[in-house]
């Protein structure tokens, strides 16, 4: 299978052969985005997401050419009344898989202890205080971005980070994934940022692999666009790619008859 490629909306989509290849295709849109960003300015920013959705794209990062020394790393979320150590916290899946294997210039962490509004005020004045590279994030199995839910998901929100509920679809992929023992220990609120900070990168990269994203992918590709599926918002985003494998595309009938290469 070779790659396929389709455009819905203004959203650019890409079918790989299979995860590794899909995290490979990732990469290199990073890699070439943060170089773009150092032969600019000299130093790019970058926001990852965590989660199982990105394993394959953070071990093909390990094969790009990046000078990390000039990069300032953000995350997205991070779950309110957990530590920094816990097993499911963020920023140590953001310590463990970036700042410890690839030395970033900085790493900006968002905190979950302390005063949430307060913490979520300073992490969206030091994401506003120069402008996005690069925003690497995945789907969620209910459709959200980030933990931007359905229903209360804001397109327009003034805020680039804020204090949310989880569904409690997002809390049993938490479960599902291993993350967590059972649903009574899911944290129900996370700091997470919002869908106008993510889309604001001069790049915004989805990888979304694995058939339990199947739905949501279909969901984001063919729903109307609405905060019932927050990730329909991508196909309004002229800058995004959406990076798919086989199994996540399986409901994908037509899509992506337009163009092969």
């Amino acid at each position: 299978m070779t790659t396929i490629e389709a455009t819905v909306g203004e959203l650019s989509v890409r079918l790989l052969p299979d995860e590794p290849a899909l995290g490979s295709a990732a990469a290199r849109g990073a890699a070439e985005a943060i170089g773009a960003a150092v032969a600019a300015n000299g130093s790019a920013r970058v926001v990852i997401a965590t989660g199982n959705s990105q394993y394959a794209f953070v071990e093909a990062l390990a094969e790009e050419d990046i000078d990390w020394s000039v990069v300032t790393v953000f995350h997205m979320d991070e779950y309110i009344g957990i530590d920094d150590d816990h097993p499911a916290s963020f920023q140590r899946w953001i310590r463990e898989r970036i700042e410890q294997r690839f030395h970033p210039a900085r790493v900006e962490y968002i905190g979950g202890r302390g005063d949430p509004q307060a913490e979520a005020d300073r992490y969206e004045a030091l994401l506003r205080s120069a402008p996005i590279d690069l925003v690497c994030m995945g789907i969620g199995e209910n459709g959200h971005l980030a933990f931007n839910e359905p229903g209360a998901a804001d397109f327009t929100d003034q805020r680039w980070a804020r204090v949310i509920t989880l569904t409690e679809e997002s809390q049993r992929q938490q479960v599902g994934e291993g993350h967590f023992a059972s649903m009574d220990v899911v944290p129900k609120t996370a700091i997470s940022l919002t869908i106008p900070a993510l889309l604001s990168a001069g790049r915004v990269q989805v990888c979304a692999p694995e058939s339990r994203k199947a739905k949501a992918v279909h969901e984001t590709l063919t729903a109307e666009i609405s905060n019932a599926c927050p990730a329909t918002i991508l196909r309004a985003c002229g800058n995004a790619v959406l990076f798919l494998e086989p199994r996540s595309a399986e409901l994908l009938d037509g899509v992506f008859d337009r163009a092969e290469v």
